[in-house]
């Protein structure tokens, strides 16, 4: 009887297997800076504003003076 492998090296799976490998390694990479909740959204100034006053470290003028700085721009 033939043996139907002998002399096949299985030439297409070997190139499946590297591009499943290269597909992992990616992922592996790449894909955690895009979890959300995994990386922190920077504040927008006016974010920063609203905390600054929440936390009192600035009045209510300061707020409403550089709250409109900001808005115009």
């Amino acid at each position: 009887m033939m043996d139907l492998y002998n002399g096949y090296n299985f030439g297409g799976m070997h190139l499946i297997w590297w591009m499943i490998w290269m597909v992992f390694i990616f992922w592996v990479f790449f894909t955690p800076w895009y979890i959300p909740g995994n990386r922190r959204n920077r504040d927008s100034p006016l974010g920063i504003l609203r905390k600054r006053y929440a936390s009192g470290e600035i009045t209510k003028e300061q707020y409403l003076e550089q709250k409109k700085v900001l808005e115009t721009n």
